[in-house]
């Protein structure tokens, strides 16, 4: 009778925990979402372009102004980048709300060109700061939750885009608001976003300095399986334990096993996909305002009709996103030339942009543009996420947006800097185009050849279905295995297939960025 009076007066506290649970899970959820919603609620920034060529000249704007951002985004994105996870997400995400003040300040107050110049400097830091939200969420919800938070928080900024993309045109089209004012409407969401993010909770784990783990020292199970100091002799003495320590230190096995997965065929296209047609994708986004304002240069700012523009490619960017999901094809055989024929309409789509004296046809032309690129970012993100555990994930996609901000760097500096070639906007799309058609014709013989390589291999030994459908992680461990025993054959049905479902967050990649310029 005790033991039973016990168990009926533990029982509610039992049947009580779930429901706190899921209380608290839903007040998180909501509080981040809204965060991320407001975070975006930037209406004035389709009209940033505008605004500036009714103060500086189209050479200021597109020669002196313009390349600050590219160049001030490349020296601080491997800081903030590692801040972020030292740091814990939050101070990052302060620091993001600061600058966008600081940004609609200078455009606001700012009447020189280096002031311009410094709130570009300023709007790269809160471009390199995108990292931390997507981070974040992450840090604080288990991994049984990841999919589903994933999915609210990107439904979230993706409303978010859209949502002040139509307010600022509706504001600028029917309400015959000047773009100051305009400004001024942003500056006050962003500072409203900006008392958010102070209440956010911080967390106390991250993923790469600020690890949770039972045993101090310890890495992640994920991690565990790396030992790239077996098989090496290693030197006695001092000598001997200081590079014993640096071999098995967590960066360096993070690095050994990204050079290992780099082998995987499938990896490496990816990533280099990723590089590539990145670098080109931003390099359209950052100048193509400019390129309508030179195709349609009115002065009636009612006329203006770029954040229509913006937040219709924003829903296409999203559909196309949704719409990648459900594409099953043999990977393995088809992603070239998937790739060649993505890039080549993006290719048309430039060549039309840059050739074409009707606004309409360069509205469409770039949401168009947008909604291709949108459609291979999911798929290029499982492609590379499902062949490595989260944190090597992590540090792959940091290394790639690295060397696409290095290229787009490059390519800006010859381009478009007055210490380059000094191109004019419709010269720099020709630029891209005969860029983008290289890309094209390079993909597509790699394509042509994987398809001439796999039938001439099917007419001696077909393929069975079980490894046609294989993901990149399950080549990789079917190539280990296949080393140690040489047998694949009997190795195959071992092998469980993984989840086709991406639910990836853009914002690793640079897929969440809006137009601004």
């Amino acid at each position: 009778m005790p033991s039973s009076q016990a168990e009926e007066k533990q029982a509610p506290v039992e049947e009580s925990e779930p429901g706190l649970e899921n209380k608290a899970w839903s007040c998180l959820v909501f509080y981040l979402c809204f965060y991320g919603f407001m975070a975006q609620m930037r209406p004035g920034e389709s009209f940033i372009t505008p605004y500036l060529l009714g103060n500086f000249t189209k050479e200021q704007v597109t020669n002196e102004i313009m390349p600050v951002l590219t160049y001030s985004y490349l020296v601080v994105l491997v800081p903030i980048f590692l801040i972020t996870d030292y740091l814990r997400y939050k101070p990052v995400l302060l620091l993001q709300g600061l600058s966008y003040v600081c940004v609609w300040l200078l455009l606001l107050f700012g009447r020189s060109v280096l002031h311009m110049q410094l709130m570009e400097a300023f709007y790269s830091v809160t471009m390199a700061s995108r990292i931390a939200y997507s981070s974040y969420i992450f840090s604080l919800v288990c991994p049984a939750r990841y999919q589903r938070m994933a999915s609210y928080s990107r439904a979230a900024v993706l409303l978010g885009v859209f949502t002040s993309s139509v307010l600022g045109q509706l504001l600028v089209t029917v309400g015959r608001v000047s773009f100051t004012v305009l400004n001024y409407i942003s500056l006050g969401f962003l500072i409203f976003s900006l008392g958010l993010a102070l209440f956010l909770k911080h967390p106390k784990r991250s993923l790469f300095f600020n690890r949770s783990t039972h045993v101090r020292g310890a890495l992640p199970y994920e991690l565990d399986q790396m030992h790239p100091s077996v098989g090496h002799l290693e030197p006695q003495g001092k000598m001997g334990r200081l590079l014993r320590s640096c071999r098995e230190s967590f960066l360096v096995r993070m690095l050994h096993e990204v050079g290992t997965s780099l082998q995987l065929p499938q990896l490496y296209l990816w990533c280099l996909w990723w590089i590539f047609n990145s670098a080109g994708y931003y390099l359209i986004v950052y100048y193509v305002h400019i390129l309508w304002n030179v195709v349609y240069p009115t002065i009636d700012r009612t006329r203006v009709y770029n954040g229509a523009a913006d937040a219709a490619s924003t829903l296409l960017g999203a559909i196309m996103s949704f719409a990648a999901g459900f594409l099953k094809i043999r990977w393995a055989l088809w992603s070239k030339l998937v790739i060649a024929a993505v890039t080549a309409v993006q290719a048309g789509l430039i060549f039309l942009l840059y050739n074409t004296q009707n606004i309409w046809i360069c509205y469409a032309a770039f949401m168009v543009f947008r909604g291709a690129y949108q459609f291979l970012v999911p798929i290029a993100t499982f492609r590379i996420a499902s062949s490595m555990c989260k944190e090597l994930c992590a540090l792959v996609f940091g290394i790639n947006t690295f060397l696409a901000t290095v290229l787009k760097t490059c390519i800006t500096l010859v381009v478009s800097d007055k210490r380059g070639l000094f191109l004019d906007v419709r010269s720099q799309f020709r630029v891209y185009f005969a860029y983008f058609l290289v890309l094209t014709v390079v993909y597509f013989l790699g394509g042509l050849l994987d398809v001439l390589r796999h039938i001439r291999q099917s007419c001696h030994q077909p393929l069975p279905m079980v490894q046609e459908l294989q993901s990149p992680s399950e080549e990789k461990a079917v190539h280990m295995l296949s080393v140690q025993d040489g047998d694949l054959g009997d190795l195959q049905l071992s092998i469980l297939p993984l989840p086709t479902e991406d639910g990836v967050e853009d914002s690793l990649g640079p897929t969440g960025a809006k137009a601004k310029a």
